[in-house]
């Protein structure tokens, strides 16, 4: 019998609401009389970019990508494929990518070359958890809600064999059990 991999608390559901209202505040302040649109990474990022919006006090319209990548021989990078691509022109426009976790960054820095061909007037990140240690490529990271260290977590839209998004607080996970 297979051993449940979910554990500890990692960030419970007042922890992230609190600071995801700070977020909404700071985004708020900084886009205001911008025109704005949020670019929600699917999977993992909908259910902090539904609290991120509700939190913040400007007109946004919202859009949504979803990117799978894969690797190379040996763990090295891989090719980044588009599942899912915007349906709004983003020209001329400030865009700010909603992620739920950052890690080495290479995927995402395919996403903001990719978006970046198509004139958008800026290019921000809003992520809730930076695992910033694990950084290769330098990213545009303008909001960060938590950095992480070295960790697996499930819970708040991030998944186990796609388990566990719908869990309010953020859990350590056990990806060997």
């Amino acid at each position: 019998m297979k051993k449940d991999p979910l554990g500890d608390v990692y960030l419970s559901a007042e922890e992230i609401q609190t600071r995801v209202k700070e977020l909404g505040n700071k985004v708020s302040a900084a886009y205001r009389g911008k025109e704005l649109v949020l670019v929600g990474i699917l999977r993992g990022s909908f259910v902090f970019m539904a609290d991120l919006v509700r939190n913040i006090e400007i007109p946004v319209s919202l859009d949504f990508m979803a990117i799978s990548s894969y690797e190379g021989a040996e763990g090295s990078p891989g090719a980044v494929k588009i599942l899912k691509d915007l349906d709004e022109s983003i020209t001329g426009k400030n865009v700010l990518i909603v992620e739920d976790i950052i890690d080495t960054g290479l995927t995402l820095g395919y996403l903001i070359r990719h978006l970046e061909a198509r004139n958008p007037e800026s290019i921000n990140i809003c992520t809730l958890l930076d695992r910033s240690i694990r950084r290769i490529v330098p990213l545009p990271i303008s909001f960060t809600g938590f950095d992480i260290p070295d960790v697996f977590v499930v819970g708040y839209g991030m998944d186990f064999r796609q388990l566990y998004r719908n869990l309010p607080a953020l859990h350590l996970c056990d990806i060997k059990a």
